[in-house]
């Protein structure tokens, strides 16, 4: 089984475009979206969820007005300046701010501040029409979205195994935050989506460091290369210099976009375009290493 990872240093890349791309052509392969935080894979791929888990994204303290004796200690002691008077002149715990450290419950004289496990999140198992999906919604503003994505993976390797699959393909998040880090861990190859503009490749240089600390191959892959081609040629470049095996550049298209509005991959939308089928010779490279 080979696990390859789809990345992008930053958002807007054409990541998730690509990542449903190689899902219709891969064969016998489980998928997993680990952009947990702001997932849409499953806009193109339409999962039939068949499990729903429950998360657990953190904790969340929460003040009991009937047994506080209003002494201040918790407001005082809040380092992130989650506790705050309320209109009726008790402290009221702000849930964003809350980093749920416990320091609050620990030091109320008359225990009346408890902390909740937040579960406002959840990961699904889901079949598609290319096959098995391992997917999750996290809730505005929750936290250990690294740790979700690191469940969600496990649970497409054991499926892998479980079904024989050759290759689990996950379309990860952009940037090089937790979910990122979460990603790379143990995966086979990188597979790089890059936009040819000075932000792009910034993001990208980033992304190339995080991804050789972990000591993965990394592939590239230049979208919308026609944009500018002067600066299409500083990626290259790049590329080059860095040793990062350039498989292939798609240029800018509207069938992207086109394709999505109509909930189908590239390949299935418009399937003997010259894109389609540079993807499934895209494809065919990254599988074959």
């Amino acid at each position: 089984m080979k696990e390859i990872t789809i990345l992008s240093g930053k958002g807007g890349a054409g990541k998730t475009s690509i990542a449903a791309a190689l899902a219709s052509l891969a064969e016998n392969a489980v998928f997993c979206d680990n952009d947990v935080d702001a997932a849409d894979l499953h806009l193109i791929l339409k999962p039939e969820i068949h499990e729903t888990h429950q998360f657990d994204s953190g904790s969340l303290a929460i003040i009991n007005q009937d047994e506080c004796s209003n002494c201040g200690i918790c407001i005082k002691a809040c380092r992130f300046e989650a506790i705050s008077t309320n209109t009726d002149g008790f402290p009221e715990v702000t849930p964003f701010q809350c980093e749920g450290c416990r320091l609050c419950e620990r030091l109320c004289p008359v225990d009346a501040i408890q902390i909740s496990q937040n579960l406002n999140n959840n990961w699904y198992v889901s079949e598609t029409r290319f096959g098995t999906m391992v997917h999750a919604k996290m809730g505005p503003g929750e936290e250990n979205s690294g740790k979700l994505v690191t469940r969600i993976r496990e649970k497409a390797s054991e499926l892998a195994r479980e079904k024989k699959a050759r290759y689990v393909i996950n379309d990860g998040p952009p940037g090089i935050g937790c979910t990122a880090i979460s990603s790379i861990t143990g995966t086979n190859a990188v597979l790089l989506v890059i936009e040819p503009t000075i932000s792009g490749l910034h993001d990208a240089k980033r992304l190339v460091e995080l991804v050789n600390s972990f000591g993965v191959p990394i592939f590239a892959l230049i979208n919308k290369f026609d944009i500018n081609a002067e600066f299409t040629q500083t990626v290259e470049n790049y590329l080059e210099e860095a040793n990062i095996p350039l498989i292939g550049k798609i240029p800018f298209s509207e069938l992207f976009v086109e394709s999505m509005l109509a909930e189908k991959s590239l390949i299935e939308y418009v399937p003997n375009h010259p894109i389609s089928l540079n993807l499934k010779t895209i494809w065919e490279k990254i599988s074959n290493n």
